[in-house]
C-alpha cells in the first residue's frame, strides 16, 4: 500500500511507535531526525529508509521546511484505509 505524502512542520515530530507493517519511505522535502528502533539518523530530500515490522520509530521534522515524505507499507494498512473511507465521506 502507498499512503498519501505525509507532512510535518518545521519542530513537528511523530511520537515513537511500532506496527505489525515494513514501512519504507523516500523524503519528498525537508529534513528529519529519524529514530528508527536505537538509532537516529537525519534524512532529507532524495533519502530512502526502511523500517522493519514491529519497530519503534519516530521522527522530528528540523530545518525551516515542512518535512515531507512517501510511505509504502507491506502488508496492506487496513486502518489507512479505512481512515481514508472515512474522509471522503465527510468531504476532506
Amino acid at each position: 500500500m502507498i499512503s498519501p505524502a505525509a507532512r510535518a512542520l518545521p519542530g513537528h515530530s511523530v511520537p515513537l511507535h511500532s506496527h505489525p507493517h515494513e514501512q519504507i519511505g523516500m523524503v519528498y522535502n525537508g529534513k528529519a531526525v529519524l529514530r528508527i528502533g536505537g538509532e537516529e539518523r537525519t534524512v532529507r530530500r532524495g533519502d530512502f529508509y526502511s523500517i522493519p515490522a514491529n519497530v519503534q520509530h519516530g521522527d522530528i521534522c528540523i530545518g525551516e521546511k515542512p518535512f515531507v515524505m512517501l510511505y509504502i507499507f507491506c502488508p496492506l494498512r487496513e486502518d489507512f484505509i479505512q481512515k481514508l473511507n472515512e474522509q471522503q465521506k465527510k468531504g476532506c
